[in-house]
């Protein structure tokens, strides 16, 4: 097609616009209303998506390692303490068969000697427990943070454990924990601190920290990861419905402002398939004429969304003292593209419709004019 006869039927179509002007009004006025709704949902779901991203950074797990206050304070310490007598009263019998068989037993005898020696004043020997100092706790939350849905591991030692918990009592609470460093020591085992990136994997992920050798008890929060999928899922689920439901009503709105401009033009159409044009020909006015009612409405949907969630924005703000919004001019792009795209589908895709299925009647419709 020649650059001129398209400038021609771009015209033709411009004109027809405005012949149609009520019609064309109309449509414009509920596509606006349609985009808007899908811009308020587009808003709405990215400022939710953020209070939810906020929920999972506080969601962290704190995965509390084998070291030796937890051989000292662990449940089984006092298993271990009565098995450490038992080891020692059973050295003492090998060290006696050792001096009566001093040949065939010195290499065991040497290794029961050493195993006594290493035990501190609270019976706890250094094989019963696995993470020995802060170096090896370290390397241990590197290995977790390998782990392919872990954002951020952070290593907490026993004080910083204890200081933790002595913050998030009561006012004046506290002060019943100083007696554990003065009189018995910190019972806190180190620990990771841990955050996942999505927390869809969260029971996978956690299986994974628990194959770890150095890790006793893992301490999480299982309903808050489960309502946090379920409000994702839900927003998902409501966003997509929402837009294919104001995509159809877009599409029909335009699609019956074609048709009315098609009926007006009937005369036209029949002139021009009467001297051989072809179907393409025929549909590039009323093609254009959609374009311009979505392309249209984009702007007016764009300017009104912008005011309406600014006003929103600042009432929230002021209200509740908080900044944790999202901003307009972070979306004001995207949402600008998707109504023009919006526009640009329902104008081609209802106009092409409607003339396709005039034009395939057309033999009966022009013979009768």
């Amino acid at each position: 097609m020649k650059l001129g006869s398209f400038k021609y039927l771009a015209g033709e179509g411009v004109k027809s616009a405005w012949v149609n002007r009520l019609m064309t009004l109309a449509s414009i006025g509920v596509l606006v209303a349609c985009m808007v709704i899908i811009g308020l949902a587009i808003l709405v779901s990215e400022n939710v998506n953020k209070a939810i991203g906020n929920l999972e950074q506080q969601n962290v797990v704190m995965a509390y390692m084998k070291d030796y206050n937890w051989a000292l304070y662990g449940e089984d310490s006092g298993n271990s303490a009565s098995s450490q007598t038992a080891d020692s009263d059973s050295s003492q019998q090998e060290t006696a068969s050792v001096e009566e068989n001093v040949a065939s037993d010195e290499t065991a005898s040497d290794e029961t000697a050493e195993s006594t020696e290493e035990a501190d004043e609270n019976g706890i020997r250094p094989g019963d427990y696995v993470i020995h100092n802060e170096q090896e706790a370290r390397a241990l939350c590197d290995e977790i943070a390998k782990l392919p849905n872990v954002a951020e591991v952070t290593y907490v030692s026993s004080e910083e454990g204890l200081e933790s918990v002595k913050e998030s009592m009561l006012e004046g609470q506290e002060e019943y924990f100083t007696f554990l460093d003065e009189e018995y020591g910190n019972p806190m085992s180190c620990a990771a601190k841990i955050r996942m990136e999505d927390m869809s994997l969260f029971d996978e992920t956690i299986k994974e920290i628990e194959k770890f050798d150095g890790i006793d008890a893992i301490q999480s929060q299982d309903d808050l990861a489960e309502t946090i999928n379920a409000i994702k899922n839900g927003i998902g689920v409501a966003g997509v419905w929402i837009i294919a439901i104001l995509m159809i009503i877009s599409l029909v709105i335009v699609s019956n402002t074609i048709r009315v401009t098609m009926y007006n033009r009937k005369l036209d159409i029949s002139i021009m398939k009467a001297v051989g044009a072809t179907d393409a020909f025929v549909r590039i006015p009323f093609v254009v004429e959609g374009v311009i009612i979505g392309l249209i409405s984009a702007v007016i949907a764009e300017g009104i969304l912008y005011f309406c969630y600014r006003v929103a924005t600042e009432t929230i703000i002021s209200t509740l003292q908080t900044t944790d919004v999202v901003r307009y001019s972070e979306m004001a792009l995207l949402l600008f593209l998707v109504f023009v795209g919006i526009g640009i589908f329902a104008g081609v895709l209802g106009s092409v419709i409607m003339i396709s299925k005039y034009l395939r009647r057309e033999g009966s419709e022009f013979a009768a004019i």
